[in-house]
């Protein structure tokens, strides 16, 4: 068994448009005089991305259409915030008790396009990065070329789950890790081959940071080290499931 350890990397500045989450991070470690070493995964919060990106939006410059406002009405919702949820998804899977579910145009299932206002100034909106796996290359390469070190990057948010009460939080994009590891093939104690067994270790890596970053702790980052997984680069789009075989949809 491996040994786990979950380092939270906090003392970020506030976060603004065109900062260099790369360079924040190795910042805030060396204050907090840790060093990363090969294999550790760093899990970074989608919000502090987004901000980086430029993904915030003035509500007051959003005009909600007509498909906004009656969707707004009947789960009520303010019409902008509704707006921007119907821009960056491809389509409403389903909407009640004021949640609209959208399978946004990252292939992500998730309440309300992942749009949401916490941790952001007044008056904005917070928008998913645009290409999170891309996001999470950038500082991958980043981390590694001022390190030296092999390493892999998780952007993480929260979810809620079609089954069960709650969140958590899982991979929304990662570099340098195989987002699944696979056991197929692989015999149990009894003999039986395993079929279906692929844990999806980024998600399970991304909800074990947020052990050590919370909510409200202002910890927007965590190095997560001693994980098992493959090195690889086929980012969290890949294992979203075709809407043909998801039974929740």
């Amino acid at each position: 068994m491996n040994k786990l350890e979950i380092i939270p990397v906090g003392g970020f500045p506030e976060v603004r448009e065109g900062a260099d989450i790369a360079a924040l991070f190795l910042e805030a470690a060396r204050r907090s005089r840790v060093e990363l070493a090969d294999r550790d995964v760093v899990v970074v919060k989608q919000k502090i991305v987004s901000k980086a990106e430029g993904r915030l939006v003035r509500l007051a410059d959003v005009e909600p259409g007509r498909d906004a406002r009656k969707l707004a009405e009947a789960q009520g919702k303010d019409p902008r915030l509704v707006e921007l949820v119907l821009r960056e998804s491809l389509r409403v899977v389903r909407a009640g008790h004021g949640v609209i579910i959208t399978e946004t145009k990252h292939r992500l299932v998730c309440a309300n396009s992942g749009v949401d206002r916490s941790n952001v100034r007044r008056g904005y909106a917070a928008l998913l990065p645009a290409d999170p796996d891309g996001s999470a290359r950038r500082i991958r390469r980043e981390l590694e070329e001022a390190t030296g070190r092999k390493v892999a990057v998780i952007i993480s948010d929260t979810f809620g789950r079609p089954w069960r009460r709650g969140q958590t939080d899982v991979a929304i994009g990662c570099s340098g890790i195989d987002p699944l590891l696979s056991y197929l093939g692989k015999t149990d104690r009894y003999g039986y081959e395993l079929r279906v067994t692929e844990p999806a270790v980024v998600d399970e890596i991304a909800g074990a940071a947020e052990l050590a970053t919370g909510k409200l702790s202002r910890i927007p980052a965590a190095i997560v080290r001693g994980a098992a997984y493959a090195r690889g680069e086929r980012g969290v789009r890949s294992i979203a499931i075709e809407r043909e075989k998801d039974l929740f949809r």
